[in-house]
Protein backbone atom coordinates (compact mmCIF):
# COMPACT_ATOMS: atom_id res chain seq x y z
CA UNK A 1 0.00 0.00 0.00
CA UNK A 2 1.58 3.13 -1.30
CA UNK A 3 1.23 6.60 1.13
CA UNK A 4 1.31 9.76 -0.54
CA UNK A 5 3.55 11.37 2.05
CA UNK A 6 7.13 10.17 2.50
CA UNK A 7 7.69 9.95 6.32
CA UNK A 8 11.06 8.90 7.02
CA UNK A 9 10.41 9.52 10.55
CA UNK A 10 8.50 7.97 12.47
CA UNK A 11 7.52 8.26 16.31
CA UNK A 12 9.46 6.11 18.56
CA UNK A 13 7.93 3.55 20.47
CA UNK A 14 7.09 4.35 23.61
CA UNK A 15 9.60 3.15 26.65
CA UNK A 16 10.00 3.23 30.25
CA UNK A 17 7.29 5.28 31.90
CA UNK A 18 5.88 6.15 28.57
CA UNK A 19 5.69 2.42 27.84
CA UNK A 20 3.73 2.11 31.23
CA UNK A 21 1.45 4.85 30.78
CA UNK A 22 0.45 3.47 27.24
CA UNK A 23 -0.06 -0.13 28.52
CA UNK A 24 -2.14 0.49 31.12
CA UNK A 25 -5.42 0.77 29.38
CA UNK A 26 -5.01 -2.36 28.84
CA UNK A 27 -4.66 -2.73 32.70
CA UNK A 28 -7.88 -1.32 32.85
CA UNK A 29 -9.78 -3.69 30.28
CA UNK A 30 -8.21 -6.70 31.67
CA UNK A 31 -9.70 -5.63 34.83
CA UNK A 32 -13.42 -5.23 34.27
CA UNK A 33 -13.06 -1.52 33.74
CA UNK A 34 -13.25 -0.95 29.96
CA UNK A 35 -16.34 1.05 30.65
CA UNK A 36 -14.36 3.95 32.07
CA UNK A 37 -12.49 4.30 29.23
CA UNK A 38 -15.23 5.60 27.50
CA UNK A 39 -15.95 5.03 23.52
CA UNK A 40 -13.24 6.43 22.12
CA UNK A 41 -10.87 3.77 23.07
CA UNK A 42 -10.80 -0.32 22.03
CA UNK A 43 -8.82 -2.62 23.05
CA UNK A 44 -7.83 -4.94 19.93
CA UNK A 45 -7.35 -8.81 20.58
CA UNK A 46 -5.10 -9.70 17.43
CA UNK A 47 -2.79 -13.37 17.03
CA UNK A 48 0.90 -12.89 16.58
CA UNK A 49 1.74 -13.54 12.76
CA UNK A 50 5.12 -15.27 13.58
CA UNK A 51 4.45 -16.59 17.45
CA UNK A 52 0.69 -17.26 17.54
CA UNK A 53 0.49 -15.87 20.43
CA UNK A 54 -2.83 -13.68 21.86
CA UNK A 55 -2.01 -10.07 21.67
CA UNK A 56 -3.76 -7.09 22.95
CA UNK A 57 -3.37 -3.35 22.38
CA UNK A 58 -5.67 -0.44 22.67
CA UNK A 59 -6.34 1.77 20.01
CA UNK A 60 -8.67 5.22 19.33
CA UNK A 61 -11.51 5.16 17.63
CA UNK A 62 -11.40 7.07 14.97
CA UNK A 63 -14.90 6.68 14.04
CA UNK A 64 -17.98 4.46 14.82
CA UNK A 65 -21.09 3.55 13.11
CA UNK A 66 -23.12 2.34 15.75
CA UNK A 67 -25.89 1.46 12.62
CA UNK A 68 -23.59 -0.83 10.72
CA UNK A 69 -21.17 -2.34 13.69
CA UNK A 70 -17.71 -0.69 12.54
CA UNK A 71 -15.43 1.18 14.34
CA UNK A 72 -12.50 2.60 12.55
CA UNK A 73 -9.09 3.09 14.20
CA UNK A 74 -5.42 4.22 12.58
CA UNK A 75 -2.05 3.14 13.05
CA UNK A 76 0.11 5.88 14.23
CA UNK A 77 3.07 3.72 13.90
CA UNK A 78 2.49 3.36 10.61
CA UNK A 79 1.80 -0.17 8.12
CA UNK A 80 4.86 -1.45 10.25
CA UNK A 81 3.29 -1.62 13.79
CA UNK A 82 2.71 -5.19 15.53
CA UNK A 83 -0.89 -5.25 15.45
CA UNK A 84 -1.31 -3.97 11.57
CA UNK A 85 0.83 -6.48 10.05
CA UNK A 86 -1.22 -9.33 12.27
CA UNK A 87 -4.60 -8.06 11.16
CA UNK A 88 -2.87 -8.45 7.31
CA UNK A 89 -2.09 -11.68 8.60
CA UNK A 90 -5.49 -12.86 10.21
CA UNK A 91 -8.19 -10.15 9.76
CA UNK A 92 -10.81 -12.36 11.75
CA UNK A 93 -9.94 -10.86 15.49
CA UNK A 94 -12.04 -9.49 18.75
CA UNK A 95 -12.25 -6.00 19.85
CA UNK A 96 -13.13 -5.12 23.08
CA UNK A 97 -15.30 -1.63 23.73
CA UNK A 98 -16.21 -0.54 27.50
CA UNK A 99 -17.29 -4.65 28.69
CA UNK A 100 -18.20 -5.62 25.41
CA UNK A 101 -16.72 -7.83 23.40
CA UNK A 102 -17.63 -7.75 19.07
CA UNK A 103 -16.16 -10.23 16.96
CA UNK A 104 -14.99 -8.20 13.88
CA UNK A 105 -13.27 -8.65 10.32
CA UNK A 106 -10.53 -5.79 9.67
CA UNK A 107 -10.84 -4.03 6.13
CA UNK A 108 -7.73 -2.20 5.20
CA UNK A 109 -8.75 1.45 4.09
CA UNK A 110 -7.48 3.24 1.07
CA UNK A 111 -5.19 6.04 0.95
CA UNK A 112 -8.13 8.26 -0.77
CA UNK A 113 -10.47 6.75 2.41
CA UNK A 114 -7.85 7.88 5.01
CA UNK A 115 -7.92 11.56 3.83
CA UNK A 116 -11.19 11.63 4.20
CA UNK A 117 -11.66 10.16 7.23
CA UNK A 118 -8.74 12.70 8.48
CA UNK A 119 -10.41 15.62 7.27
CA UNK A 120 -13.55 14.80 8.84
CA UNK A 121 -11.81 13.79 12.71
CA UNK A 122 -9.87 17.57 12.10
CA UNK A 123 -13.21 19.10 12.13
CA UNK A 124 -14.66 17.23 15.17
CA UNK A 125 -11.44 16.94 16.76
CA UNK A 126 -9.08 20.23 15.67
CA UNK A 127 -6.96 20.26 18.57
CA UNK A 128 -6.55 16.72 18.91
CA UNK A 129 -5.92 16.16 15.35
CA UNK A 130 -3.03 18.48 15.53
CA UNK A 131 -1.26 16.91 18.09
CA UNK A 132 -1.63 13.63 16.70
CA UNK A 133 0.09 15.04 13.60
CA UNK A 134 3.08 16.63 15.62
CA UNK A 135 3.57 12.99 17.64
CA UNK A 136 3.64 11.66 14.44
CA UNK A 137 6.38 13.83 12.81
CA UNK A 138 3.38 14.48 9.78
CA UNK A 139 3.41 18.18 8.81
CA UNK A 140 0.31 19.83 8.74
CA UNK A 141 -0.59 23.46 8.66
CA UNK A 142 -3.96 23.15 9.80
CA UNK A 143 -5.80 23.63 7.23
CA UNK A 144 -8.26 20.61 5.51
CA UNK A 145 -5.99 20.29 2.46
CA UNK A 146 -3.33 19.73 5.78
CA UNK A 147 -5.22 17.10 7.27
CA UNK A 148 -6.16 14.95 4.23
CA UNK A 149 -2.56 14.77 3.21
CA UNK A 150 -1.65 13.32 6.31
CA UNK A 151 -4.88 11.10 6.73
CA UNK A 152 -3.49 9.92 2.68
CA UNK A 153 -0.34 8.71 4.56
CA UNK A 154 -2.04 6.99 7.75
CA UNK A 155 -2.84 3.61 7.07
CA UNK A 156 -6.14 3.14 8.69
CA UNK A 157 -8.61 -0.23 9.71
CA UNK A 158 -12.42 -0.56 9.33
CA UNK A 159 -13.28 -3.66 12.04
CA UNK A 160 -16.78 -4.30 11.09
CA UNK A 161 -18.69 -6.42 13.59
CA UNK A 162 -19.26 -9.95 12.32
CA UNK A 163 -22.57 -11.40 12.93
CA UNK A 164 -20.93 -15.70 12.54
CA UNK A 165 -21.26 -16.82 16.03
CA UNK A 166 -18.44 -19.43 15.18
CA UNK A 167 -15.63 -16.78 14.50
CA UNK A 168 -13.23 -16.14 17.13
Amino acid sequence: MSHRLSTPHRPQLPAGRRRFGARLPIVLFRGGLGRALGKRLLLLHHTGRISELGRRTVLEVVEHDAAHGSWIVASGFGPRADWYRNLHAEPKTVIQVGNRHRAVTAHFLTPDDGAEIMAGYAQRHPRTAQRLCTFMALPSDGSEAGFREVGGSIPFVRLDADTDPRLP
